[in-house]
């Protein structure tokens, strides 16, 4: 049979950066595979009009559908389900949206990853009979994939722990390819993020971050271990442009013969492969995202999961890198300054730990993870 030269894809799920960049990174990696075949990609994007993916598809060129979604709240404070209920009304009509749609675009595959923006679209999908492969990002499975799996063709996971959370028939289905990466990440030079950061050459490096707003916890914690771990290391920290004022600051109450060793900054974006590269440490939160990103580079880290989330997410990704001797978690109820301190002293103190840990992170890791689940779309596709 010959092939079209264009290659129809309908892609849903957003919300947050967990859910959104995966996707534009596996549109990344179908683009460049079809166009060594001599083929195009043709994508639409379903989503929430007021969500990141809304923004991210007009980022990159991508044709966006805006569908009617509703969000189920775990809280049950009359406010949140009075939210809830309104929001469930609206599910109907996305349902109704998306069958409307996909019937008119005929798309070959319908790619998920996730998010209560993914539902209308994937049950859609279904009414349709459009192939459906639907990606989770986490170790336990979302509320929206748990009631997606039951109709993809395909589901595709982060990892092989979460084929037991998935629903019985839907096991059969399930493929492991790990959590969609950026390809940029796993080429990063070192020697430009030392420069770029005026770092100290032969001096152990930290690199902190709390995401892209910073956060006040691991911010806080980080100020409290300064003057115990800069006598060892250098500290690159990513702290949040709300929050760069106050840790710059404070930097000028540190040891000033070490004061120079700890650089606060707004914000990491082009530069972070070369600073991933070049830290040998990382303090960070824990989000299917960060992890997916540690782990394919091979990074020693300390983990500070963000609590609570959904399903206690961050808590069981964190848990699940430490006990494969990959990261040092700290959670609750022992998220102190004190656990901080020793948990980096002890990785930045022992260069076999270090390595010991770089490679147990790394053999988690997936880092042609965004080709596996580029493959597994190519293969459900009509």
């Amino acid at each position: 049979m010959t092939r079209s030269p264009v290659l129809r894809m309908a892609v849903t799920g957003g919300g947050t950066g967990g859910h959104t960049y995966p996707a534009l990174t596996t549109i990344t990696a179908l683009r460049e595979q079809l166009a060594q075949q001599g083929r195009t990609l043709e994508v639409t994007w379903y989503g929430n009009p007021k969500g990141l993916e809304a923004r991210i598809s007009a980022a990159n060129g991508i044709a966006f559908r805006p569908i009617a979604t509703g969000k189920v709240r775990r809280s049950l404070s009359p406010a949140a389900l009075t939210r809830t209920l309104v929001d469930m009304a609206r599910v109907p009509y996305g349902i109704l949206q998306a069958t409307v749609h996909l019937a008119r675009q005929r798309p070959d595959v319908v790619l998920s990853t996730g998010g209560y923006v993914a539902v209308p679209v994937g049950l859609g999908a279904a009414l349709t009979g459009r192939p459906l492969v639907m990606h989770e990002q986490i170790t336990s499975v979302g509320l929206a994939n748990r009631l997606l799996a039951r109709v993809a063709k395909a589901v595709a996971l982060s990892h092989e722990s979460s084929r037991e959370a998935l629903p019985r028939r839907a096991r059969a289905r399930a493929h492991v390819t790990g959590n969609p990466v950026r390809p940029a990440l796993l080429r990063g030079n070192g020697d430009k993020a030392r420069a770029e950061y005026g770092l100290e050459p032969g001096v152990p490096l930290v690199y902190v971050t709390g995401g892209a707003q910073g956060s006040a916890q691991v911010n806080n914690l980080v100020l409290e271990v300064l003057p115990a771990l800069l006598p060892g290391c250098q500290v690159l920290h990513q702290c949040g442009p709300d929050h760069h004022q106050k840790m710059t600051d404070h930097a000028t109450t540190l040891d000033p013969r070490l004061a120079h060793r700890y650089r606060p900054v707004p914000y990491i974006d082009g530069e972070l492969a070369d600073v991933f590269t070049a830290a040998d440490v990382v303090i960070s939160r824990a989000g299917a995202g960060t992890l997916a990103e540690l782990t394919a580079i091979g990074k020693p880290a300390v983990l500070i999961p963000l609590e609570p989330t959904a399903a206690d997410e961050q808590r069981r990704n964190a848990d699940y890198l430490a006990e494969h001797g990959a990261a040092v978690a700290i959670t609750r109820p022992n998220v102190t300054a004190d656990r901080l301190e020793q948990g980096v002293r002890r990785l930045i103190e022992d260069d076999a730990l270090r390595t010991e840990m770089a490679a147990k992170s790394r053999a988690l890791g997936h880092p042609d993870a965004a080709q596996a689940l580029a493959d597994l779309v190519l293969a459900q596709a009509r």
